[in-house]
């Protein structure tokens, strides 16, 4: 099932992003099926580069004649996006690794009903666990938040969710803190002004509303040790170990280990075989032009396509894995 229209919605946004990327626009069809992409925030990776994943397939594939024209869409990121592919409202969401899961299989903030219907198109990129705080501040470790007032996520996020993960692994509650709900970038705002002590963030490098801040405001990233990324991959083992290099914002001068999962490209089982196999066809046979528009480009590969995923693949996206050879359970 997809949607099917004589006219784009979006149709000058499209244009927009063609002229930014330096891609051909469309070419004007007359019948036209749209596929919705829910990304997050503009402050983040997702939606950003879900407009370039958007062009991509709007370029490049077709179904019986008719184009696919895709546009991303402004949203709150992860758990959102699971509830919209619940309704069946949105064809697409870009989503973490974990909370894909979690949806899935009704646990976590979806225990009180799990969201079968969620079905995977493929891996983009790994995202990093960024926990930013002012450079002159005292908190020099994880367990130093207590009792200051930090950022998580609107509720229902999926930092929100990562926020209360970590906190268990340190025999935390969010009482110990004082839990700040607004969106990325309002809370980028609020550590500039002072407002809050630190922020939860999770994205690619370089975040670049993190990035915008380092480069007029003195900020600094918390970094964690073996011992606490190992206590919490002990509850939720699709964290992985990783590294912020240095440089990778103004003043961090040294490198920094905290975690990373990797986020998921997710659709319903509603949608048609065919525009799904021509979906994954599109991101996967393009990911050069992804690498050169977006930093995070590069990490839409073949090759790592399949990773983090535990739950079904759409039996279009299965059909093109198998035909490129990957080994698909």
């Amino acid at each position: 099932m997809y949607r099917k229209s004589w006219v784009s919605r979006a149709a000058v946004a499209l244009t927009g992003l063609c002229l930014v990327a330096g891609l051909s626009a469309p070419a004007a069809a007359a019948d036209r099926i749209f596929f919705g992409i829910a990304t997050g925030s503009t402050g983040g990776v997702y939606y950003p580069l879900g407009g370039m994943i958007a062009q991509v397939i709007s370029n490049n594939a077709e179904v019986g004649g008719a184009r696919v024209i895709a546009t991303a869409e402004t949203g709150n990121a992860s758990v959102a996006n699971a509830r919209l592919l619940q309704e069946g409202s949105i064809e697409a969401g870009m989503m973490g690794a974990d909370i894909a899961d979690q949806a899935y299989r009704g646990t976590a903030q979806f225990d009180n009903g799990a969201v079968t219907n969620l079905r995977a198109i493929g891996a983009l990129f790994p995202e990093t666990v960024q926990i930013v705080v002012r450079a002159d501040s005292d908190i020099k470790g994880f367990e130093d938040l207590k009792g200051k007032t930090v950022s998580s996520g609107p509720a229902g996020s999926g930092m929100y969710q990562l926020f209360g993960d970590v906190l268990g692994a340190f025999d935390m509650t969010r009482a110990d803190v004082g839990e700040d709900f607004s969106s990325f970038s309002q809370a980028v705002d609020k550590l500039r002004d002072g407002n809050i002590d630190a922020f939860f963030a999770i994205g690619g490098l370089p975040t670049v509303s993190i990035q915008d801040l380092a480069s007029s405001h003195k900020v600094r990233l918390l970094s964690l040790t073996d011992e606490e990324i190992a206590k919490v991959r002990e509850s939720q083992p699709y964290y992985a170990t990783t590294t912020v290099p240095a440089g990778t914002y103004d003043g961090q001068d040294e490198a920094v280990k905290t975690l990373a999962l990797r986020a998921l490209l997710i659709t319903h089982d509603g949608m048609a075989d065919d525009v799904v196999y021509e979906v994954t066809k599109a991101i996967y046979e393009n990911s050069e032009t992804l690498s050169k528009v977006h930093v995070q480009g590069k990490n839409v590969a073949l090759e790592s396509a399949l990773e983090s995923i535990s739950i079904p693949l759409h039996p279009g996206a299965k059909r093109y894995f198998e035909e490129k050879g990957l080994a698909v359970e």
